[in-house]
């Protein structure tokens, strides 16, 4: 199997065993917390997107990205960090900020997985993904996507809901 195919089918399979994960063990769970733990316990796995930063590493070791395409994935991934653990504290503390934070957050995180998308295919990263770079691509990047995917289900489903909640 080539290196391409590899990583289609691999990121295949990430969504639909994290998927699968998600409908059978994290949903009920989410359901039982309070709106805000809920968020909360998404946004988590959004604010390590600063792992984007090993591209640098992962170029000096031979992974040939062109420089736009590098920058535009690590700083669109560490903002959306950053983002995410803002609204992680706005949350925490339930600041009336904390669900608009959320939205600011699913907007800049969906619209930075899109264009690193946009520029991955456009650079052919699949084909030359070794490692670490593979694992993110693979397995890290489905997980964004499918937190991003009940971190909006959580906010359109449970919007009439307070936040003064503990859970």
């Amino acid at each position: 199997m080539n290196p391409t195919t590899a990583a289609y089918a691999a990121t295949t399979l990430s969504f639909l065993f994290g998927g699968t994960a998600a409908v059978w063990y994290a949903v009920p769970w989410l359901r039982s917390r309070s709106r805000a733990a809920a968020l909360i316990s998404l946004l988590w796995i959004q604010a390590l997107r600063y792992v984007a930063f090993q591209i640098f590493s992962a170029k000096a070791a031979g992974f040939d990205v062109p420089d736009d395409i590098r920058d535009r994935i690590a700083y669109g991934d560490a903002l959306s960090a950053v983002l995410a653990f803002a609204t992680i504290g706005a949350l925490h503390y339930r600041s009336p900020i904390g669900v608009a934070l959320a939205w600011v957050f699913s907007a800049v995180g969906i619209a930075d997985l899109l264009s690193a998308m946009a520029g991955g295919v456009q650079a052919s990263l699949f084909a030359k993904a070794a490692g670490t770079t593979w694992l993110i691509l693979t397995f890290y990047v489905p997980v964004l996507w499918l937190s991003h995917v009940l971190i909006i289900w959580q906010l359109v489903s449970r919007r009439n809901e307070s936040l003064s909640a503990t859970g």
